[in-house]
């Protein structure tokens, strides 16, 4: 058998199962076919409980109408048995030769399998990450880049066709306080000291941008800095500044005294926080299509014009010499300001304007991956989309729990003495991107994620990442003693493949797909993880309770084959993850 052009089982017996209810219902009846996958060899490979759905509307016992479907299914090829089960479960069993046959599909697909038709090409954008470009990423960042950049690679296998956007926060008021800081560091250089505010930005990162302006231009952006301190209160200069009114009079003090250079400082450090925010993200092996700068919304007018917008349908009323979104008319627990006294647009006014924008580009789902600290921000970011006759429902939300650094059984400090998170960065030296990346990801995002360092390290089958990869490089060693070339085992015979050990391998090479496509329907990427260990689990009894290089050629070649697909299956998977998969550990 060299080629292949295998069915999908569920899909297949899900038909046989509607025609089998067709001939034993009315015509109208609504049918809800759901195949799974069962846990134990015994019950069979797929189970249903159309039987049990049925059973009222037919006035009988679900064992009855079980017996009923399985009187009228149409005969397959692919099916050995069907057996009655429990409260009336139908349990499919598939023929040793449906199974077998996949071997040549994975090894024929290579790279290819997995992937599906699910999101029939559909345009959809995963904006994810979208962390303001005022410090380092820290590992709380971490778990969305490892998620979104996950949960995009399994929506492009599915057939989604894919864009993964940044959103670039550079118009708001946290830019201009890491402006200022920076610019206070930079005087402190200049032998210029002011009280350095306890709510600017603390880290060692705003020296070094200031070490880097100084040793460039010296004291050229000194200016008058006795200015700055103009109109605060004298109990404030002489402590440090601690309420966000006197940081912003600070703020507008040093636009005044820098004048066009206030741009330089800001444009400086943008630039240098961005420039660190995608090196650090393409170490994590995560890269975007698009980085959107929220600046251009304002730059091109359409914060603007999404405003006139909601104007004209009279979603706007002003208060208190505030202008106000009426929020409450879509269900959010009150009306949301959109433009400050001061006619400074809030932030909530130009994520109005960038999710239109996203629409206006034409895609069909928008997905948002969020921290979970942002839950309530959904319903009024819903409210404005339907206000401006969008379809919210076209709007996904994905939410993302911190994870907890555990060390020796121990919570790890997430902040140092100077108020620094631990960085992504520093996570990735320690354990490794591989770790970090599947880590992650092996728990629902919106779980909470306890990450043990000390596991993540450790060269054992309890590490689940180290416990995949050396089930390919096992393979990969058990090839290359055999020296020969995979394309040759194309054509084995693998119907000498009917030990239990290699059935069930055979059964998790058959779920990939549907693995794949559910990950993608319920955008959970863990779903690939536990996929992973599970498929790795089958290998490693197998690897410990079987010779491969037997001299009977046939056997060797069908052993070989099924090892080859699972290599490939298990490289497939890992990549989806953004994890590598090595020859050698």
């Amino acid at each position: 058998m060299t080629s292949c052009d295998c069915p999908n089982f569920k899909t297949h017996f899900s038909g046989l199962l509607e025609q089998a209810a067709r001939a034993i219902t009315s015509p109208d009846t609504v049918l809800r076919i759901e195949l799974t996958r069962t846990k134990q060899v015994s019950h069979g490979d797929y189970s249903c409980n159309l039987a049990m759905q049925l059973a009222k509307s037919l006035h009988k016992n679900p064992r009855e109408v079980a017996s009923l479907l399985i009187a009228a299914l149409p005969a397959s090829p692919y099916l050995d048995k069907v057996e009655v089960a429990g409260a009336g479960f139908i349990n499919l069993f598939l023929t040793h030769a449906a199974k077998q046959q996949y071997v040549h599909q994975v090894l024929q697909s290579k790279t290819a399998y997995g992937h599906g038709g699910f999101g029939q090409g559909k345009k959809i954008q995963v904006e994810f990450v979208s962390a303001n470009p005022t410090g380092p990423l820290h590992v709380g960042h971490g778990r969305g880049a490892a998620y979104g950049a996950s949960l995009a690679n399994v929506l492009s296998a599915a057939g989604f066709n894919v864009s993964r956007e940044f959103y670039v926060n550079d118009a708001g008021r946290q830019m201009d306080i890491l402006t200022l800081s920076t610019w206070l560091r930079y005087l402190e250089l200049n032998d210029i000291h002011i009280p350095f505010p306890q709510n600017a930005y603390q880290g060692s990162y705003v020296s070094a941008m200031a070490q880097l302006i100084f040793q460039a231009h010296a004291e050229r952006y000194v200016h008058q800095p006795a200015l700055l301190l103009d109109g605060l209160p004298i109990q404030v200069l002489e402590t440090v500044v601690t309420t966000d009114e006197h940081l912003d009079l600070l703020i507008a003090n040093a636009k005044k005294i820098l004048g066009q250079d206030y741009a330089y400082f800001h444009n400086f450090v943008l630039t240098e926080q961005l420039g660190d925010c995608r090196n650090d993200l393409m170490e994590f092996g995560v890269e975007f299509d698009i980085w959107f700068s929220e600046q251009s919304l304002y730059d091109n007018g359409s914060v603007a014009r999404t405003m006139q917008l909601l104007e004209d349908k009279k979603y706007l009323y002003e208060q208190d010499g505030a202008i106000w979104f009426r929020s409450t008319d879509f269900g959010d627990e009150k009306d949301r300001v959109v433009q400050r006294e001061n006619g400074q647009f809030t932030y909530f006014a130009s994520d109005i304007a960038y999710h239109l924008n996203k629409f206006e580009r034409g895609f069909d789902q928008v997905i948002n991956i969020w921290g979970a600290d942002h839950h309530g921000y959904i319903p009024r970011v819903k409210g404005a989309l339907q206000a401006l006759e969008l379809d919210p429902a076209k709007l996904e939300i994905a939410l993302v729990q911190f994870a907890v650094l555990y060390r020796d059984g121990k919570k790890a400090p997430m902040s140092t003495r100077s108020g620094e998170f631990v960085t992504l960065r520093e996570l990735r030296e320690e354990v490794g991107k591989d770790a970090a990346r599947f880590f992650y990801v092996m728990r629902k995002s919106d779980q909470h994620l306890d990450f043990d360092l000390d596991l993540a390290k450790s060269q054992s089958n309890e590490n689940p990442v180290y416990y995949v990869q050396y089930a390919h490089a096992r393979v990969c060693s058990v090839l290359a003693q055999w020296d020969g070339q995979v394309d040759e085992l194309v054509s084995a015979d693998t119907t000498i493949l009917t030990n239990p050990l290699e059935l069930a391998l055979l059964q998790k090479l058959i779920d990939f797909p549907d693995t794949v496509e559910m990950a993608a329907r319920e955008y959970s990427p863990h779903l690939i993880a536990f996929y992973l260990r599970e498929l790795a689990s089958e290998f490693h009894s197998y690897y410990n309770s079987t010779r491969f290089l037997v001299p009977e050629i046939p056997l060797q070649y069908a052993r070989l084959a099924l090892i080859a697909a699972v290599r490939q299956v298990l490289n497939n998977g890992l990549t989806l993850l953004g994890v590598s998969a090595p020859d050698k550990m």
